[in-house]
């Protein structure tokens, strides 16, 4: 392509709103641009790219045997309230009325097409085991659309489905795109990591994430560094740091604390380690009210909470509080509470206080000196805590670190959590009829451009491993007596099986540096000063290394530099 016919409309200044790194490389390097809070248009260098990772991603599903059709971005309500999906997914769904008066969504998720589409064609246990997937747009009203591709309310994405007879097969299939997952990154060239994650909306029996590490990631990867262990914070493990706080209180009693509300707060005031502080919080699930004990240095992990009360669970409002309590926020506590509840749940890292402080359900006080399953009953025991920087890994014990990272893609395990709702059944051997076992399978793949731009991209602009560069190399000429030459080179290096810029522009040779640094080629070829000694300049974009090969065989050079020196 010669760059004055091409559509790369290149930037010095990135839009207003962008904040990540990503966002600001990919607009000025002219990839993306918004039409809408979380729309985007995709400019021939960004759709270059994404169907380099679209082509990576077809190759492996199709070696693990998969077959790829194309299921409809709009769905009828119906297959949506048959799996009970049309009121929990809530406000993130679109959703829009045909002429007629009738419900539809834009699909955020495609799992209720599949088991319409299994229910009509999956009679036997010899139409099994089958893998299904799309390449498709999704849509999310994503409340706080931002990070450019990061969070977006039109996404592409590619699911594949997973239909077994057997659980067994449901493991051998989920393990069958796990590996195949490691591959698609690998050979996009992402460090990632596979870790532990939530079920979330999709329920299940498990699920993992393939992240990459990165500042503006929304994700919060935890790892330990000595033994591989990784999870996503919403499910990670670890012992914190503080084993057993100290107290200098003898007894109970109730101390004045004017004003003072938060477990820093409370802390400060009285002298004390906020470990030492349980701070007592209401969520209700359902019509249900919970009281939830986390200690003072922790904080609650909604995922963890939702697991251990069995459904969603939401803070209560500041008139609840005061209902159940008696008294305001930040001075409520679990001795002797006034309204009913369902019950006390505890973070284990309650049990390590002795003689502590909780709010004394008054205004302006505390009692001191508190000890669980002394002073009060605690319903259930569990892991609702986040795991904090340097809290001891589960399996080896060393520090862990917490880090933010981007979720790439993401695997479950469904089980028959949709087959038994909507009534995929299958006859299996013996003549019974079983529930088809199923897993979900996701990329995103706009994602997978935003983590490279985010891993790769430096203080002069992209930089791209080159299985996914929109383009292989530029030729820069940077006198117009060598044009004659960069024509012969770029029409040399296309026959070669590369993918080449000409920036034949009307330019000043720095204006064209940046620009191709900025759009990230993998190799920069510029025919400068040197190319009157026969020598051609060549930049190695990712590693940065620079080196001359002769003119008169630049074209066998350059492709073997390609080959064996572009990351």
């Amino acid at each position: 392509m010669r760059w004055s016919k091409g559509l790369i409309p290149t930037s010095k200044e990135a839009p207003a709103e962008a904040q990540a790194k990503s966002h600001k490389l990919l607009a000025r390097a002219g990839f993306a641009e918004q039409v809408a809070a979380g729309v985007y248009v995709y400019l021939p260098a960004a759709w270059r790219s994404m169907k380099r990772v679209m082509g990576i991603i077809r190759e492996e599903m199709d070696a693990i045997g998969g077959q790829e059709i194309f299921m409809p971005a709009l769905n009828p309500a119906g297959l949506w309230q048959e799996s009970g999906r049309w009121e929990a997914f809530g406000d993130d769904m679109f959703r829009l009325k045909d002429r007629k008066g009738r419900d539809y969504a834009l699909a955020p998720t495609h799992e209720e097409v599949i088991a319409e589409l299994a229910r009509r064609h999956i009679r036997s246990y010899r139409d099994l085991p089958q893998v299904w997937y799309q390449l498709q747009t999704k849509f999310r009203d994503e409340p706080r659309p931002r990070g450019g591709l990061l969070r977006v309310r039109e996404f592409i994405m590619k699911d594949s489905y997973s239909l077994d007879a057997s659980w067994e097969g449901l493991d051998e299939a989920y393990e069958a795109h796990g590996k195949a997952y490691e591959r698609i990154f690998s050979r996009c060239g992402l460090p990632f990591v596979r870790v532990r994650a939530s079920s979330g909306l999709m329920g299940g029996t498990g699920s993992e994430e393939f992240m990459v590490e990165a500042e503006a990631g929304e994700d919060t990867l935890v790892r330990c560094p000595r033994c591989g262990y990784a999870a996503n914070l919403e499910v990670a493990e670890g012992e914190p740091r503080l084993a057993k706080p100290q107290s200098p209180y003898k007894k109970l009693e109730k101390v004045h604390t004017p004003g003072v509300k938060t477990a820093e707060e409370v802390a400060a005031f009285l002298g004390v380690h906020p470990s030492l502080i349980i701070k007592t919080l209401l969520y209700y699930v359902g019509e249900e009210p919970w009281v939830v004990l986390i200690r003072g240095d922790q904080e609650v992990n909604p995922e963890k909470l939702a697991k251990a009360l069995g459904g969603r669970p939401l803070l209560a409002l500041p008139e609840e509080i005061e209902e159940i309590f008696g008294a305001e926020a930040g001075f409520v506590g679990p001795v002797n509470v006034k309204g009913k509840v369902a019950g006390i749940v505890a973070d284990y890292t309650v049990r390590s206080v002795e003689r502590g402080v909780v709010g004394a359900n008054e205004r302006d006080y505390h009692l001191v000196g508190v000890t669980p399953e002394v002073d009060f009953k605690v319903t259930k025991w569990a892991d609702i805590r986040s795991v904090q920087e340097g809290d001891l890994c589960p399996r080896c014990g060393e520090p862990l670190r917490v880090s933010k990272a981007i979720e790439l893609g993401h695997i479950f395990k469904l089980g028959t959590r949709y087959s038994e709702t909507m009534g995929v059944y299958f006859t299996d051997r013996d003549g019974s009829q079983k529930p088809v076992i199923m897993g979900s399978y996701g990329i995103g793949v706009g994602r997978v451009l935003a983590a490279a731009a985010e891993v790769f991209g430096d203080e002069r602009g992209l930089r791209w491993p080159k299985a996914i560069a929109p383009f292989d190399a530029v030729v820069l000429p940077l006198d117009p007596k060598h044009r004659p030459q960069a024509e012969k080179l770029y029409n040399s290096l296309r026959e070669k099986g590369l993918d080449v810029v000409l920036d034949d522009r009307e330019a000043t040779p720095g204006f064209k540096f940046k620009d191709a640094e900025l759009v990230g080629f993998p190799l920069i070829l510029v025919l400068g000063r040197k190319a009157e000694r026969g020598l051609l300049e060549v930049q190695v974009r990712m590693s940065g290394e620079r080196l001359d090969v002769p003119l008169d065989r630049a074209a066998e050079e350059v492709k073997k530099l390609y080959d064996e020196r572009v990351p």
